[in-house]
């Protein structure tokens, strides 16, 4: 298959992907720069980052001045998943890929363009992984540039208003995953439990709600892989390959 028709497949399996970041990064761009970054912080946030949750948590941050430590540590602990998500998927890729063409797909690895490469069968090659992230990026990118230009034009009341648009998307998120597992009801509800009991137990309030974040998210998946750890499944084998 050419390199030129691998790529077209991958931009039209990333398309979907694209279109729907345009919103989650449209809230991001708004609330950024509704919290007093300039409209090129924010979008220099994403074009170098392309990680939803942790650009959320770590410009949270940045907005209640918290520490350097706290924020690579946050953004770390909540960006951990890339990595594991990019070892899986390095068992896939063709074996003449280069360190550079790993490295340039690696950025564009997330839940979404995980789940699509994942999905595909036989050996994941670099026109088609290049394909698939570039729409993501795009999206991504331009809904951050518009919710921060529109964030300068509005009233300061509305922007106060859409703060509440943040809360909303992780519940999105979290509500209907939780109704479909069990387990990660009870991961959801540990996490909140920890995080509730080192800022409201006397003795803990000395910790920042950065670390807070921190510790309750280690502590809630550590027990949620030790209780529920999931069966290894077979790996795809290409049927060329393997013949």
């Amino acid at each position: 298959m050419s390199w030129k028709r691998e790529w077209r497949r991958g931009v039209r399996d990333g398309l979907a992907i694209g279109l729907g970041y345009v919103p989650v990064s449209f809230t991001f761009g708004f609330l950024a720069v509704s919290g007093g970054l300039p409209v090129w912080v924010a979008c220099l946030i994403s074009l170098t980052n392309l990680t939803s949750a942790g650009q959320f948590a770590g410009t949270n941050l940045i907005l209640a001045n918290a520490g350097y430590m706290e924020i690579a540590m946050t953004t770390f602990v909540i960006n951990i998943r890339y990595m594991l998500m990019s070892l899986a998927l390095s068992q896939r890729i063709e074996k003449k890929m280069g360190a550079a063409k790993r490295m340039l797909f690696g950025f564009g690895v997330t839940d979404e363009t995980f789940v699509v490469a994942s999905l595909r069968p036989g050996t994941l090659r670099f026109a088609y992984l290049i394909g698939l992230i570039t729409l993501p990026i795009m999206g991504w990118n331009l809904g951050t540039l518009m919710g921060a230009c529109i964030s300068a034009v509005l009233p300061a009341a509305l922007q106060n208003a859409m703060g509440i648009a943040l809360y909303g998307m992780f519940i999105a998120l979290l509500v209907p995953a939780a109704r479909d597992s069990f387990h990660v009801l009870i991961i959801v509800l540990l996490a909140v439990f920890v995080n509730c009991f080192l800022k409201y137990v006397p003795v803990f309030s000395c910790i920042s709600s950065g670390f807070r974040i921190i510790l309750a998210t280690v502590l809630g998946a550590g027990v949620g892989a030790a209780l529920f750890p999931k069966p290894l499944e077979e790996p795809v084998v290409d049927k060329k390959e393997g013949e």
